[in-house]
């Protein structure tokens, strides 16, 4: 009999990129594979994954106080052999099943207390009380269950620090999404991804008033007061729209564009993170222009993959696009030595190794 393996969450979509497509379908190739999800819509069986919904919330307090407890409930029932959860709120539940002797990893997605940090809606002492009392609260009980997985390296740093188990598991991209991408001419740039203020879409649209190329976007805005406001400006009459797109569009938008941004601001949880998107481009064969912190900056140098700019200078971002526009020929030799990284290293295939001996170590 197979072991059994329970994947939980309660805020993300069943159908996330890391949790499903990555973890769970890696670890369908060895164990039996549960994801508890609290989305509303119903049960379901897909890739071999049995998905069993406990009902969506009324917000983000009902989901706190009742979805969790509706997880536990869940979670119980199946009587797996692991556990891996994947949201903050969920850790009160994986104490709870290693007191009924189960196997529990927690998944770090973001470095907590600094995201909290940079959440708009929160007032500055607001965030920094918060944000110091979840480091202690993670401190605390994260060390509790048998294994950290982190998304990044500096998280695993930072719970090792703490005595925690911890490994880095990156989010890096599926090399099945782009073994076929076929490059088309390059008359585009492109920006994929969520559109918030401190993702440096103001800039980037700014930027285009200097620049005569098109600026393909795919993403959702946050508010409608910031996409009023972005809408408004200048460059925006070089903006293809897009709004919300599938996978196959988003290889469509790459492979049709001269290069990919990524210029998010220096916020405490961006400066240290590995955005998918970038190595997505790199993937897909385009150069990056991308945000200059000094992470980043260090894998695009090495790679010789793109340019790094300061996110806050619409001037800066310009002329890395036209960059790229008048220098068809190093943008190409980028974009190739981006696709040679990510299918050598950056890749979800040397990730997966590392997942399923976690599992093994733990068993």
């Amino acid at each position: 009999m197979k072991i059994k393996v329970a994947i939980v969450t309660s805020a993300h979509p069943r159908y996330d990129t890391r949790i499903f497509h990555k973890m769970c379908k890696s670890l369908a190739k060895k164990f039996d594979v549960s994801l508890i999800v609290a989305d509303g819509k119903g049960d379901a069986v897909k890739a071999g994954i049995k998905i069993f919904d406990v009902g969506t919330s009324k917000g983000r307090l009902d989901r706190v106080l009742n979805s969790v407890k509706k997880i536990f409930k869940k979670a119980v029932e199946l009587n797996a052999d692991i556990y891996h959860l994947h949201d903050p709120e969920l850790i009160p539940v994986g104490l709870k099943l290693k007191k009924k002797g189960k196997k529990v990893i927690f998944d770090s997605h973001e470095d907590i207390p600094k995201q909290i940090m940079g959440k708009h809606y929160l007032n500055t002492p607001g965030k920094k009380c918060l944000s110091f009392l979840y480091g202690i609260y993670e401190k605390k009980y994260l060390g509790k269950f048998d294994f950290v997985i982190s998304a990044t390296p500096f998280i695993r740093d930072k719970f090792i620090s703490y005595g925690i188990k911890s490994i880095d598991i990156n989010n890096y991209p599926l090399l099945s999404e782009f073994r076929d991408i076929q490059h088309k001419s390059k008359n585009n740039i492109c920006y994929i991804g969520l559109l918030y203020e401190t993702r440096g879409i103001r800039e980037i649209v700014k930027a285009l008033e200097q620049v005569n190329i098109t600026l393909i976007i795919a993403g959702k805005f946050f508010n409608k007061e910031f996409e009023r406001e972005i809408m408004s400006l200048q460059g925006w009459k070089n903006v293809d729209y897009r709004g919300f797109v599938g996978r196959e569009e988003i290889k469509e938008i790459i492979s049709s564009s001269i290069a990919g941004l990524v210029t998010l601001h220096p916020t405490p949880s961006y400066v240290e993170s590995l955005p998918v998107k970038m190595f997505e481009y790199m993937g897909g064969g385009i150069p990056v222009i991308a945000s200059d912190f000094q992470y980043w900056k260090k894998i695009i140098d090495t790679e010789k993959c793109g340019i790094c700019v300061d996110p806050y200078k619409p001037d800066e971002i310009a002329q890395a696009m036209e960059y790229f526009i008048h220098n068809p020929d190093n943008a190409e030799f980028m974009g190739r030595n981006g696709r040679k990284a990510v299918f050598e290293k950056y890749n979800w295939s040397n990730e997966e190794k590392k997942l399923l001996q976690l599992y093994e170590n733990i068993l």
